[in-house]
């Protein structure tokens, strides 16, 4: 994919079931919403709780997508994982779907391990996918892996797999790093994402793509209107409003949160259900966010086809 100045998308939430299955109907409706407003759809991301589900769940949710009608090219699903065979399955099945690419996690449960253990893991499932359709979108999120993504082993890896490694989120919450990657490697070959709507201005005037954000669940247009409106001059206060309505959804859980929205905003309460060990916000909490929001005049226009405001 060529980079796209000003490219929004989401890590879809996933949507479960009485029984914690997913609901793979609400999933869908949740997609196509997103996509109407203008957002590509990340999905099995963390805001997904995606590393609460299996392979076989994910597999089931992307072709109901692709039968759903879903554009694949909008489509970039999280297949990072720290086994090597799931992380190869999950991803040829992305490419065979005819998806845009892959965001994939590095294998996170040992920690400390070295940029050539980590370059041999992105090797061997190049190898085994051996498909020349194949783009990674590498995923660098250290705070929850803890497993860092280097400059160098990102260098390496674009040296050794040109036109595969077709660029980075950055959520790693630290806006010189995010500017360091642009800086470095930001170009047409390889797309910059900034991993939080609050950097999607500086993204975008150092020259980055975009933004793959969780709030882009809730507040899509919003998001979508500063990335194609970011060289006018009400740019910054634009995203001084985008900022404070992240801090609304950050200081009350941020998954939870946007689970609490969506079902109140949509009038379907089964949107609060997570996947243990994550819990649902409190009836007390939930009702104090969707205030704050109302007060602040945000809406969810249309989501699951509510009008609810």
């Amino acid at each position: 994919m060529s980079q796209l100045s000003g490219d929004v998308w989401s890590p879809v939430i996933t949507p479960f079931s009485a029984d914690l299955a997913p609901d793979t109907q609400r999933f869908v409706s949740h997609c196509r919403w997103l996509a109407s407003n203008g957002v590509g759809l990340a999905v099995f991301g963390t805001n997904s709780e995606a590393n609460s589900m299996t392979v076989v769940e994910k597999q089931g949710l992307l072709g109901a997508l692709v039968e759903g009608g879903v554009d694949p090219v909008r489509v970039m699903p999280g297949t990072g994982g720290c086994a090597i065979g799931d992380c190869v399955s999950l991803t040829r099945e992305a490419v065979e779907a005819g998806c845009v690419g892959v965001l994939m996690l590095p294998p996170f449960y040992y920690k400390g391990v070295s940029d050539e253990g980590l370059f041999r893991y992105y090797s061997e499932v190049i190898d085994r996918v051996c498909d020349s359709r194949l783009r990674i979108y590498l995923y660098h999120i250290p705070p929850v892996t803890q497993v860092p993504l280097s400059l160098e082993l990102i260098e390496r890896l674009r040296n050794a797999f040109p036109g595969v490694i077709a660029g980075i989120k950055d959520s790693g919450g630290n806006w010189a790093h995010t500017q360091a990657l642009v800086e470095r490697f930001g170009g047409e070959d390889f797309a910059v994402y900034a991993g939080s709507e609050r950097f999607l201005l500086d993204t975008l005037r150092a020259g980055g793509a975009g933004c793959i954000s969780a709030t882009a669940n809730v507040n899509p247009a919003a998001i979508v209107e500063l990335a194609r409106r970011w060289q006018e001059e009400d740019a910054d206060a634009c995203q001084q409003g985008l900022n404070v309505v992240r801090d609304l959804f950050e200081e009350h859980q941020l998954i939870p949160a946007m689970k609490a929205a969506t079902a109140y905003f949509s009038g379907m309460e089964d949107w609060r259900r997570l996947r243990p060990p994550l819990v649902e916000l409190d009836d007390q909490r939930a009702v104090e966010l969707v205030s704050s929001l109302k007060a602040m005049g945000f809406r969810m226009e249309g989501v699951d086809g509510a009008s609810h405001g």
